[in-house]
């Protein structure tokens, strides 16, 4: 018989830091959602099924997953805009759904709704009124932010959104989620339809509200992004968690596989220690396996620099396929 854990909901008040860091920011137990569908509401739909997430303070965490697997429908409840079907969790301390939360909650959605005839100023503006931030507050807090996001001023003075490129209006709804400076930001997509530069610009944007302490949600179809700014990921297929966990727990970090790049020393000797060697020009390149360290030491001897080096091990993109196909899914994008 499975016994749902027993959680103190998390106080506003922790009685000292170190129980404020280990305490989750979000929590949940056995989630279900199911939808009633059809012409007489007589048939039923489960988009999420069994999902207990844990995501600690601080921390960027990414859900991966195929189109229909459920990310949206988690993300809905986590806000509060849905309820479950069965299960219950925690969002800074309090039941989902609780209002005194959202104060300290921020959210950009995947597509967006923004007033075409506001200007990016007009409207972040009219987001900080519904947080009731004080004016002298707005004057500081609105041109911080879209320094931050990378959106000019006076263009985001003078220009209407209807006017404004998919990449600009990504920028201006980040501003807007983190116009109340909040704990907790939930990102829908944050990279989508962007170009190469703006999908660098937004995981910049991510990186430094994890420098700045903030506890990140994402959902994405952009592995390779997911990969550099995540500390923990999830995949979810068919209303299912199938995984979860550290990259290094999911890809595995006690490989003794590296990729290894240098020039110079004894072209012979190198070859007995790496597998699919090549040297041209001095410059060479190969696979290490073993200590790196004895490794090193044999490369100074020989008069060798190494240029390069880093552990071998399988990507976020092919474990995500993997992962998939194992339970006959195909990926969708």
């Amino acid at each position: 018989m499975n016994s749902e854990p027993k959680v103190t909901p998390t106080s506003d008040n922790p009685s000292s830091p170190e129980q404020a860091e280990q305490q989750p920011i979000i929590q949940t137990f056995s989630l279900r959602k199911t939808y009633r569908t059809g012409f007489w509401m007589n048939k039923t739909v489960t988009s999420l099924q069994q999902c207990s997430v844990q995501v600690m303070a601080g921390e960027t965490f990414g859900l991966l997953g195929p189109n229909g697997a459920g990310k949206t429908t988690l993300l809905k409840i986590l806000l509060g805009l849905a309820k479950p079907s069965a299960g219950r969790g925690f969002l800074l301390g309090k039941p989902l759904g609780d209002r005194s939360a959202k104060q300290h909650i921020g959210y950009l959605p995947e597509n967006a709704y923004f007033y075409d005839y506001l200007t990016g100023w007009e409207f972040l503006k009219y987001a900080a009124g519904l947080f009731q931030i004080p004016e002298k507050v707005q004057k500081r807090r609105i041109p911080e932010l879209l320094d931050m996001v990378g959106l000019d001023r006076k263009t985001a003075k003078k220009k209407q959104m209807r006017r404004y490129s998919k990449g600009m209006l990504q920028r201006v709804g980040m501003a807007q989620a983190l116009i109340n400076d909040p704990k907790l930001v939930f990102l829908d997509e944050p990279m989508s339809g962007l170009d190469p530069m703006g999908r660098y610009q937004m995981r910049e944007i991510i990186l430094s509200l994890k420098e700045q302490g903030k506890t990140v949600f994402f959902n994405s179809h952009v592995l390779s992004d997911v990969e550099v700014i995540c500390d923990r990921v999830a995949i979810l297929a068919l209303g299912e968690l199938i995984c979860e966990g550290t990259l290094d727990q999911l890809l595995g970090a006690n490989t003794q596989n590296y990729q290894v790049k240098g020039r110079g020393g004894n072209s012979e000797v190198l070859s007995k220690v790496l597998i699919d060697f090549e040297m041209q020009a001095e410059q060479w390149h190969g696979q290490l396996q073993g200590d790196p360290q004895t490794f090193i030491s044999k490369l100074d001897s020989m008069g060798g620099t190494l240029v390069e080096m880093k552990l071998m091990r399988q990507s976020l993109e092919d474990f995500f396929i993997q992962q998939l196909r194992q339970r006959g899914i195909q990926k969708s994008r």
